[in-house]
């Protein structure tokens, strides 16, 4: 936690770094695009009327116009061809009251952690409060690597031994999974209503196969698959030609400090909890371990406000 409050935002900024950001006026299919070309997950909007960013372009936006529009694979999804972001946005923003959060290079990783946590985002633009520009994109992996490569020159607290199982980090009641029979349609539809980052797919005996994320669709548009949601998740799965992060599992009894090795090592963004049968029990997620070890110390449990 201290670590945490000494160190600014602008510490965790790498010196190299892809951004990109998208006028609103731009069509979302050529922003999506984009974004798969340049392998990132998000953008900033800026808005060059009002001359100032307005807000972030993310995957969920597909996800949101593929499960707004999608009829059929007979049907072509006119919208996703002609609407502009801005289009978009009118559409969207009258069932959501978003706005741009954003964080000042000079503030501390703990008030960043917060900001994540505290507004349930995965990302979180640093401006220049004088400039106005956009430094960089905080996400919760970026923080966790850093705190990670300073790991041995801290001190660890106790709890990090300890057995998941006695901690209880993580998601174990009314785990969001999607039948390897089911539709992508489905699929989508269950990030929608979950609000959830990546699904995992089981078989019939509610054992894992496989990992379908949020990054997944946005690379339907790619492979320009997003006209034909009927297929199913295992043909989904079959059909990625793409870079996939795969299901990287855990279980009860490692150690909390094993469970931050691993997921840090493999760069992904969550841990499937399972059993000795491969059946879900949970899912650890970067939220749950920046909440478990650096706001639960200071008393804050940002995750339930």
């Amino acid at each position: 936690m201290s670590f945490m409050k000494r160190h600014r935002c602008y510490d965790a900024v790498p010196t190299s770094c892809k951004l990109i950001m998208f006028d609103t006026r731009l069509h979302v299919k050529q922003a999506f695009f984009a974004l798969v070309a340049n392998g990132l997950r998000a953008a900033p909007l800026w808005d060059s009327s009002s001359q100032r960013f307005v807000g972030m372009l993310t995957i969920t936006d597909f996800i949101n116009i593929l499960h707004c529009y999608y009829k059929s694979p007979m049907v072509q999804m006119y919208e996703l061809e002609s609407h502009r972001i801005e289009t978009w946005r009118d559409v969207y923003l009258q069932c959501w009251n978003h706005f741009l959060i954003s964080i000042s290079p000079e503030a501390s990783l703990f008030d960043a952690i917060y900001s994540l946590l505290k507004h349930k985002i995965h990302r979180l633009p640093v401006i220049d409060p004088v400039s106005g520009n956009v430094l960089h994109i905080l996400t919760h992996k970026r923080i966790l690597k850093f705190l990670h490569i300073f790991w041995r020159k801290i001190p660890k607290p106790t709890f990090v031994g300890k057995q998941i199982h006695e901690l209880g980090i993580g998601t174990f009641r009314n785990i969001a999974t999607v039948q390897q029979t089911a539709t992508l349609y489905e699929a989508l539809s269950i990030f929608v209503e979950r609000r959830v980052s990546a699904l995992p797919v089981v078989d019939g005996n509610g054992k894992v196969v496989s990992l379908y994320s949020r990054f997944d669709v946005i690379n339907l548009a790619a492979q320009k698959t997003y006209n034909n949601l009927d297929v199913t998740m295992q043909e989904a799965i079959c059909g990625r030609v793409c870079f996939v992060e795969g299901v990287i599992k855990c279980y009860p009894d490692e150690t909390l400090e094993t469970i931050i090795d691993r997921i840090v090592e493999a760069e992904v963004h969550r841990l499937v909890l399972v059993d000795r049968t491969n059946a879900v029990k949970g899912i650890i997620s970067l939220s749950d371990l920046l909440q478990a070890m650096v706001l639960a110390p200071a008393g804050i449990d940002a995750l339930l406000s």
